[in-house]
Parts: C-alpha cells; structure tokens; sequence
C-alpha cells in the first residue's frame, strides 16, 4: 500500500482576544495535523485586520517550505472579520468548492446559520490555503471532513496534496 507523504502546514489564527493558552481552535488544528503525519511548520496568531493577515499569508505563499496554510477566524459578518478580503487577493486560483462543501456538512450541525461562514480555499505559488471559521467546532468539521482526506496524498480520485508535493503537480 503506498504511504501517504506528510506535508508541511502552517496555521494561522486570526483573533482580536485569543492567546497561544486559550487558542482552542489552532490547538485542534495543530493536533489534527500532527495526528494525520503532516508537519507543523508554524503557528501564529495575528489580529482581525486584514493587512497584518495578508502579510502573514503572503509570507507562507513566499516560503517553498510551506506546501499548506491553514487559517482559522475571521470569516464571519462582523464588523472586523476580514480574513476572506485579506486572502483572496492573493489567490492564483480559488477553491469555489471548498466553501460550498463545507456550508453543506456545517449544515448538517448548525442548521441555516452556516450561511454566515465565509470561508475560503485557493491555490497561490503551489500553495494550498484553506481559511475556516473560528469556531472550534467548524475547524473539527472543516478537518475531520474535508482538510483531512484532501491533503491526504493517497485520498482518490483527486487530492490537493499532490498539487503541492513538487514534481507531482497533478490531482492524484
């Protein structure tokens, strides 16, 4: 059986009020990851705004060591949640069927309220990002769901782990 080449992540928080001891959401992220045999590359939390989000995203993109960005928060309606402005801008290609996706399964648990998600998934520089909800519940979703088989270099008929693993730069 072929093994399932491990990719380097890094997670992003985007928050107002949240430390690395209360940051339940990145935790559960960085668990997931390292649980599944991918590497953490870093872990940061920035602020709701949405250059200092997009300087700490551009960064990721820039650096050939980070094959995937992870970020959670951000993604809402209120009045600071940016995270959607600040990332798609960078995006060489947008994952249009990430959101749908995942307001479909967060459905299943959140009922309508699941339309105020905004997250986002896209392609920049061989680059996977993936901007979820800040809630821990949507990260467990958007991971046990979704993030979980798709950078799964094995997971078929398509991954986007092997986007992003170089020399392979093809669905699977």
């Amino acid at each position: 059986m072929e093994s399932m080449e491990a990719l380097n992540i890094a997670v992003l928080t985007v928050s107002d009020t949240r430390t690395e001891e209360d940051d339940r959401s990145g935790a559960l992220l960085v668990e997931r990851l390292k649980s599944a045999g991918h590497r953490l590359v870093e872990k940061r939390i920035v602020i709701d705004d949405k250059y200092r989000i997009r300087a700490a995203v551009a960064a990721w993109i820039a650096d050939p060591e980070v094959q995937v960005v992870i970020s959670t928060g951000g993604t809402g309606f209120t009045g600071r949640d940016s995270t959607p402005e600040a990332v798609s801008v960078l995006l060489d290609k947008e994952i249009q069927g990430f959101g749908e996706r995942f307001r479909a399964l967060s459905g299943e648990e959140i009922g309508s309220s699941t339309i105020q998600s905004r997250c986002l998934g896209g392609l920049a520089n061989a680059t996977v990002i993936f901007c979820l909800p800040g809630s821990t519940g949507a990260c467990r979703t958007g991971w046990d769901r979704l993030l979980a088989e798709q950078l799964d270099s094995r997971h078929k008929p398509c991954n986007f782990a092997n986007l992003v693993i170089p020399g392979r730069g093809q669905h699977g």
